[in-house]
């Protein structure tokens, strides 16, 4: 009988998030050799209306059970509205956790902040299972990085649960080498719980590079009115952890360039800051565009000339984010706002993939712009393909999905 896990993973297929995304990826990828069941919200990560009423829905995605929770709407900008939607999924989550029979394994993300890897703790004690704790984000730290928390007891006792959850777990996955730099730091040079660093990644085979005179990248450039336009592109989660709202202001350094635009594809907390802020400024090279389908993603990718990839300051060994597989699998070169050390600065500074530019440096983010806007077609196109070329051979998301299939075969033999 194949072994049973349960995935508990708030977002999942068909939800834009990018953690739902690679675990929708990666559950298919364990059907064959695991009994998988997901305990997910309903979709709606993109604010869309849910009108279904019954607390818990099933439904499935191929030989995959998903039981999806209804949860409040949030308001991504209220502490006290976050509040309730993270405290009903976790009361919710936990419930449909202990419904489940005969789970080998109970596998938690870090989201919700905390509350996931202690439904994880709470799982493996009441069911007597094994837990998979995949930290994609350290928190509180992140929450502190952005200001979001700034109670020092609260901060203290929100960092020992999580700690107690990774000292209780089974086995850590983290996302980057700095990240487990950080769990090694919380172990205080004590005996650290057996853990793994597997990359994210995107489906190269999928995102690959396309010249803009494709006809799907044009019809991307000309259905939003961007043709001609040297594209300085944004594309993810518009939220507090990557000082957004303070990267739009740079925007208006290049009013004189009308042949220059910025584009910022996605949703999240500050969307509506950034949007305020280009219109009360008159900022008429900005562009504001919702998420693109999973299907067009490699057309609205293809269509800039350099990508963004961003974190606030502080968010060093505590997140890694996601967007940097995408860029480098369309083969584009990327603009790096992000600290020394971190993960998505070491991929870019090893595969010489674009220009690095520490958080908060925003007179050198304009430089680089500019120093972007200056170099040949020929330039940009090398810049971005050396990128590509290291994702081929260090980060393919076949290796990335056997890594994590080969480790939870072991942890079962175990």
């Amino acid at each position: 009988m194949k072994p049973k896990i349960v995935f508990v993973i708030n977002y999942f297929y068909p939800d834009y998030a990018s953690t739902g995304q690679l675990l929708t990826e990666l559950c298919l990828h364990l059907q064959n050799d695991f009994q998988i069941t997901v305990i997910a919200s309903q979709p709606g990560y993109s604010g869309e209306a849910n009108t279904e009423k019954r607390r818990f829905i099933t439904d499935h995605l191929e030989n995959i059970e998903i039981i999806r929770i209804r949860l409040p709407v949030v308001d991504k900008l209220n502490k006290w509205s976050r509040l309730r939607y993270i405290v009903t999924y976790f009361f919710y989550a936990i419930v449909a956790v202990l419904k489940q029979r005969n789970v080998d394994f109970i596998y938690t993300i870090s989201q919700p902040p905390i509350l996931g890897g202690l439904i994880g703790t709470i799982g493996k004690l009441l069911k007597r299972s094994k837990h998979i704790y995949n930290i994609q984000d350290f928190n509180p730290e992140q929450a502190k990085a952005v200001g979001f928390m700034q109670n020092a007891r609260l901060m203290k006792l929100a960092q020992w649960v999580d700690t107690l959850n990774c000292k209780l777990a089974d086995h850590i996955i983290t996302v980057g080498q700095d990240m487990q730099e950080t769990l090694l730091r919380r172990f205080a040079n004590k005996k650290v719980t057996e853990n793994t660093v597997i990359n994210n990644w995107t489906n190269e085979q999928e995102i690959i590079p396309l010249s803009r005179e494709h006809p799907q990248v044009q019809g991307f450039l000309e259905k939003h009115g961007l043709q001609n336009k040297f594209i300085v592109m944004y594309s993810g989660n518009l939220g507090l952890y990557y000082d957004l709202e303070n990267l739009i202001k740079q925007t208006a350094a290049f009013r004189h360039l009308d042949n220059l635009a910025f584009v910022f594809i996605g949703e999240g907390a500050v969307k509506a800051k950034m949007q305020e802020y280009v219109a009360e400024h008159e900022l008429s090279q900005v562009y504001f565009l919702p998420y693109q389908p999973k299907e067009d993603l490699v057309y609205s990718l293809n269509a800039a000339h350099v990508h963004l990839v961003v974190n606030q300051k502080g968010i060093k060994g505590v997140s890694v984010p996601s967007k940097i597989y995408g860029v480098m699998a369309a083969g584009k070169p990327v603009l790096g706002v992000l600290e020394n050390g971190s993960e998505a600065y070491r991929l870019i500074r090893e595969s010489n993939c674009g220009l690095l530019v520490e958080p908060h440096s925003y007179e050198e983010v304009v430089r680089s712009v500019l120093a972007f806007y200056e170099w040949d077609r020929e330039e940009l196109e090398a810049c971005g393909m050396r990128g590509r070329a290291y994702l081929e051979q260090y980060l393919r998301r076949e290796l990335s999905l056997e890594r994590y299939r080969e480790l939870l075969l072991s942890l079962k033999i175990s």
